[in-house]
């Protein structure tokens, strides 16, 4: 009976360390690798998805928007090549390399800025964030700088990279806790800053040196709020093309140290 198991053991165990063993992308997931994964993806996926990931007519979005079963790099080329049965999701006929490719650019689509190896200068980051980006003014990271702004500690864990790119050159939302406004006491003080509560009867702001104030509202003879954040959304003007660069892979970097827990449902059959 030993001597059985014995020989089953030696004649399975490479099929079952094979299959433990889920290959990952031979090519890697550089940016170039990516952009070619994108030309392909939108030449060839988008009948049913939108372009460059986005929700199409016949299909979901491919972004980190939702939630998806097939995580791993090895789940999303095995759904490529062979397609979900029992969907209307079809094998690719597309090569193993090109398969690659757009396993690349999925995941380059779903992933954290901090997933990724953003091109740049960490350390020169840094510099421009609290030299001539004028960052630490008003945002801290690991304890130092401001807190007029967004603590931004983890913010490569908690943006895409284009998410980061939009936030430094574009208009958006308001974060909820720091709209700006001056307000305007009845013996005529003006205090300007962010407001981070308020009810019907008192508003917390906090100045732009940071010291919170608190008002009750009767005291008050006026509220003047601002239509747009306190932060430029033009620094790919404000810094030359290396400081910009260079900051956004800084920033990229900022996420708490990760203790790797296997996802739910990774490398197993889903949509």
């Amino acid at each position: 009976m030993r001597k059985c198991l014995i020989l089953f053991a030696l004649a399975y165990a490479p099929a079952l360390l094979a299959q433990a063993k889920k290959p990952a992308n031979p090519l890697g997931n550089a940016p170039a690798v990516a952009e070619a994964g994108r030309v392909l993806y939108n030449h060839t996926c988008t009948a049913c998805h939108g372009p460059d990931g986005t929700e199409g007519d016949r299909a979901p979005s491919l972004d980190a928007n939702r939630r998806y079963f097939r995580v791993s790099e090895a789940a999303i080329f095995d759904v490529i090549k062979n397609g979900i049965p029992g969907t209307a999701m079809p094998a690719s006929g597309l090569s193993d390399t090109d398969i690659w490719k757009i396993v690349a650019f999925i995941r380059n689509v779903r992933a954290t800025a901090s997933d990724l190896v953003a091109p740049g200068n960490v350390e020169n980051g840094l510099r421009v964030f609290n030299g001539k980006g004028g960052c630490s003014r008003c945002h801290m990271i690991r304890g130092q700088g401001g807190i007029i702004g967004p603590d931004l500690s983890s913010v490569g864990a908690k943006l895409t990279l284009k998410k980061l790119h939009e936030t430094l050159t574009r208009d958006g939302p308001i974060p909820i806790g720091y709209r700006p406004a001056t307000v305007t006491t009845r013996q005529g003080d003006k205090v300007s800053g962010v407001v981070r509560n308020s009810d019907g009867f008192s508003i917390q702001l906090l100045d732009m040196s940071g010291r919170l104030h608190l008002f009750a509202t009767a005291e008050l003879r006026g509220v003047a709020y601002g239509e747009r954040s306190l932060m430029p959304h033009n620094f790919d003007k404000l810094l030359s093309a290396d400081e910009y660069r260079d900051l956004v892979a800084m920033l990229a970097t900022q996420a708490p140290t990760k203790t790797r827990i296997p996802l739910q449902g990774e490398n197993e059959v889903g949509r």
